[in-house]
C-alpha cells in the first residue's frame, strides 16, 4: 500500500506492507486523514511517544470503511463507516484499536468531514469536561481557538452550557470567524491588555476555566485572567514549552493547573476517554451541532506540501489528506 512515512528528511511516499489487525483491532480503508501539529515533529522521525518511528506511517486520526476485524472485536463489522484515532492514518489502510473506533452517523457527514473530528473531539472533551470539570453557567477561555482542536473546544464549551465562551487568536481574520463556532467574545493573545478584557467580561471575577494550547508566554496572563478556584488545563505548548510562572498568584487564586497528554495514557484510559466523549457528543455530531471547517484537502502523495501548509500557520480549521 502507499503511505506517507517519517524520515529524517521529512515525509516520503513509500510502498509499505498493509497492516493486519490484532485480535482487538480493526483494519480500515482510509478515505481521508487529518493533519495535527504533532505530525510535524513525527514526520522528521522524532518520535512523539510511539508516533513517528522512522520509516513508519504517521497520522493520528482518519475516517474510512472497515475491511476486517480482529477476533475479539464486537459490534463492528466489515463495510461500517467509521472515524478512528491511533497511528498510521497517512496511508491507504490503517489499523485502529476497537475502543478508538467511532461509528459515523448514518447520514450528514462525508469522509472528509468525519476525519476532521475524532482526535479534536476526544482531546477537547477530555480537557473541557473531564479535567476542566466545566459546570453550566461557568465562563471558559480557549487559548488558540482558531485551530481545529480550539474550534472544537469552543463548541463543546457552548454545548455544555458555558457562559461566556471566550476564544483567542492572534490573527484578525480568524478572530472574526470564531463567533460562528460558539465564541461569545474574542481576544488577541498578543495584546498585553487581554486579561483586563476578560476580567471586564466576567464582572471582575475572572474566568472559571482556561484551556491553554499556547503556554509559554501566556502563563502569567492566564492566572491574571482566572477566577479564584479556576482551573487551567494545559493541552498544548504552541507558544513555548517553558516560561515564567508566578507561584504567588497561582497560590493566591488557588488555581488548579492541570497538564494533559495522550502520550502517557494506557489503552484502557484512552478507551474510557472515547466512551465519555461519545456519551456527551454523539447526538450533537449526528445532528450537525458540532463541526469543523476544512481548510484544504491534499492528495496523499502531496503530504509534504500539506505539512508545509500547516507550518505556514495561515489555515483556519483542518487540513486533510485523501489517498
Amino acid at each position: 500500500m502507499k503511505a506517507a512515512v517519517a524520515t529524517p528528511n521529512g515525509l516520503e511516499i513509500r510502498d509499505v506492507p498493509r497492516p493486519s489487525p490484532k485480535p482487538n483491532e480493526v483494519l480500515v480503508r482510509v478515505r481521508a486523514a487529518s493533519l495535527n501539529r504533532a505530525d510535524l515533529t513525527a514526520a522528521r522521525g522524532a518520535a512523539h511517544a510511539s508516533h513517528g518511528a522512522a520509516g513508519s506511517p504517521i497520522g493520528l486520526d482518519w475516517a474510512g470503511e472497515v475491511l476486517e476485524t480482529g477476533r475479539e472485536v464486537k459490534g463492528i463489522k466489515a463495510a461500517d463507516r467509521v472515524m478512528c484515532t491511533g497511528i498510521g492514518g497517512y496511508a491507504e489502510y490503517a489499523v485502529c484499536d476497537r475502543g478508538r473506533v467511532v461509528p459515523m452517523p448514518a447520514q450528514g457527514l462525508t469522509f472528509e468531514q468525519a476525519a476532521a473530528l475524532p482526535l479534536a473531539a476526544i482531546t477537547m472533551h477530555d480537557a473541557v469536561v473531564t479535567n476542566g470539570r466545566l459546570k453550566p453557567g461557568e465562563s471558559v477561555l480557549i487559548q488558540g481557538a482558531s485551530s481545529g482542536v480550539g474550534l472544537m473546544g469552543l463548541q463543546i464549551a457552548w454545548l455544555m452550557g458555558a457562559n461566556p465562551v471566550i476564544g483567542s487568536s492572534t490573527n484578525e481574520a480568524r478572530r472574526s470567524r470564531l463567533k460562528d463556532y460558539g465564541a461569545d467574545m474574542v481576544i488577541n493573545s498578543n495584546d498585553p491588555g487581554w486579561p483586563d478584557e476578560v476580567l471586564k467580561a466576567t464582572a471582575g471575577n475572572g474566568v472559571n476555566l482556561i484551556i491553554d494550547q499556547i503556554s509559554g508566554g501566556v502563563a502569567i496572563q492566564n492566572m491574571k485572567a482566572a477566577a479564584v478556584l479556576a482551573r487551567i488545563v494545559n493541552v498544548g505548548r504552541l507558544g513555548g514549552q517553558k516560561g515564567e510562572f508566578d507561584f504567588d498568584l497561582h497560590a493566591l487564586k488557588r488555581i488548579d493547573y492541570i497538564g494533559v497528554t495522550f502520550r502517557t495514557r494506557s489503552i484502557d484510559e484512552v478507551r474510557e476517554i472515547v466512551r465519555r466523549m461519545r456519551a456527551d457528543l454523539d447526538e450533537a455530531i449526528a445532528a450537525g451541532k458540532i463541526r469543523l471547517p476544512i481548510d484544504k484537502v491534499f492528495p496523499l502523495d502531496q503530504a509534504a506540501a500539506a505539512h508545509a501548509h500547516m507550518r505556514a500557520n495561515q489555515h483556519f480549521g483542518k487540513i486533510l489528506l485523501v489517498p
